[in-house]
């Protein structure tokens, strides 16, 4: 992986320009000619730039871990959430366990409110592969449930994206989850 040896160190100069920030805005002891207002803006330049450097750095951190052409990324989202209160997800590849996340109260919030979660950033290679999730939780009437849903897909060349949707079905008052694989413009 070319261009990983660089990260760290430059992480490093983050972290050491983002202790000379608090230093100096630390030091409050500053020449009497020295505008405060003019000092105040340069710190609040300097750390949106280390705000932005950093945020750079992570992505290509993330195209040289998790090519293109090798990406997999597995995103969770619940249409209403008012049958279903996801407490927790299990991802399975291929047969291998890749993700376990458990759910807190403000994650179940922003899904409802239509929010997505990434819960799995992988390498894939090209090919037929099974994916299963398994959904636990509080169904209607506060009853726990467990419910596995799977796909099978190829994939190519490109990023492979899958969303497991949680969704209401109001036909059979229950949750439905459904897995399917966003396509390519």
């Amino acid at each position: 992986m070319q261009g990983l040896q660089y990260i760290r160190p430059l992480r490093h100069l983050l972290g050491i320009i983002g202790l000379l920030i608090a230093a100096s805005a630390a030091a409050q002891t500053q020449p009497p000619d020295v505008d405060a207002r003019a000092v105040e803006e340069n710190l609040q330049a300097l750390k949106a730039d280390v705000i932005a450097l950093n945020r750079d750095l992570t992505l290509l951190e993330e195209d040289l871990l998790f090519p293109a052409s090798n990406r997999v990324e597995v995103f969770v989202s619940a249409d209403a959430g008012r049958l279903f209160g996801l407490s927790s997800v299990r991802l399975e590849l291929n047969g291998q366990v890749v993700a376990n996340h458990i759910y807190q109260n403000e994650e179940r919030t922003a899904l409802e409110r239509g929010g997505m979660h990434r819960l799995y950033l992988g390498n894939l290679s090209s090919g037929d592969h099974q994916l299963v999730a398994f959904f636990t939780g509080k169904g209607p009437n506060g009853r726990d449930w467990r419910r596995a849903t799977d796909l099978s897909f190829e994939k190519d060349g490109n990023p492979a994206v899958l969303e497991l949707r949680i969704v209401d079905d109001q036909a059979r008052l229950g949750p439905e989850f459904v897995v399917k694989q966003w396509e390519r413009p």
